[in-house]
C-alpha cells in the first residue's frame, strides 16, 4: 500500500507596526510574495493595498519578491508606512 503524503503548511507570523498606535500580526505563507502579504494587511486594517509601503529599517521590500527571499520569518516586525 503506497504512503500517504500529507501537505506541509508551514505558517509565519509576521507583526506590522505603523508606529501611529496600529500593530497587527498577519499569518502567511513564507512563498508569499510582499505584494499578497500587503494584501493580508490591508485587509486587516481596512486600508487600500496600494497605499500600503512595507520597510526595515531603509530597505523599502518590493511587491514581486517573497517574504522568503527577503529572509523575513515567524515573529519578526515590519514597518509600515501609507503612500
Amino acid at each position: 500500500m503506497p504512503k500517504k503524503i500529507t501537505p506541509q503548511y508551514n505558517l509565519v507570523e509576521i507583526e506590522v507596526n505603523d508606529r501611529l498606535g496600529k500593530k497587527v500580526r498577519v499569518k502567511c505563507s513564507p512563498q508569499d510574495t510582499i505584494g499578497d502579504f500587503k494584501k493580508l494587511v490591508a485587509a486587516q486594517i481596512g486600508t487600500d493595498p496600494k497605499k500600503i509601503v512595507l520597510k526595515k529599517w531603509y530597505k523599502e521590500f518590493k511587491d514581486h519578491i517573497t517574504l522568503d527571499d527577503y529572509e523575513l520569518h515567524n515573529g519578526m516586525n515590519v514597518e509600515l508606512y501609507y503612500r
